[in-house]
């Protein structure tokens, strides 16, 4: 690369050479180029040349313009799958829906399933036994809630000499009544 003073040198050769013109303010110096050398221009000329420069300045922005829309087209395109990647995804989503299938098939086709008959049956059941479950337990209270009346010890030291467990030494809880 130039050095500066390689440059001021090359600006003053010009100069003396009478190519460029030299000013001087102060310590700093203005290089531009003579005027003379160029041929005068007319008004009509310098109105064909500003006409030109708008011409090509609309030219400039409407190529800006596009330039930003496909750079745009150009990202969301960098963002959207491949082909080789979208058959991919559609070799993945078809494995995906075989086994779901097959999955299916085999449910379907299990022999152990429940009839709507069957599962009423278990839950008449169980709402029987729970019934007949509150029914003991609420006349096993009663009777020993009589017989605690005349006992000189505590309900616990009674349960713990007569054998009795209780559904909450084992945390068993009754269900709720459906």
């Amino acid at each position: 690369s130039l050095s500066h003073q390689a440059v001021v040198k090359a600006l003053e050769q010009l100069a003396q050479q009478g190519k460029i013109k030299e000013k001087v303010y102060g310590k700093q110096k203005i290089y531009f180029p003579d005027q003379n050398q160029f041929p005068a221009v007319s008004d009509s000329e310098l109105k064909v040349l500003d006409n030109e420069i708008s011409d090509l300045s609309s030219k400039v922005q409407t190529l800006q313009q596009s330039c930003r829309q496909m750079e745009l087209e150009l990202k969301d395109l960098n963002g959207s799958m491949t082909t080789p990647e979208m058959i991919k995804e559609i070799e993945e989503l078809k494995k995906d829906c075989a086994n779901y299938t097959e999955k299916l098939e085999r449910i379907k086709s299990a022999a152990n399933h429940v009839t709507p008959e069957e599962k009423e049956k278990v839950y008449n059941e169980r709402k029987l036994y729970c019934k007949e479950w509150r029914r003991r337990k609420r006349m096993a209270t009663e009777l020993l809630d009589a017989i605690l009346e005349g006992y000189p010890k505590s309900k616990k030291q009674f349960f713990e000499e007569v054998g009795i467990e209780t559904d909450e030494d084992h945390n068993v809880t009754l269900p709720a009544a459906v």
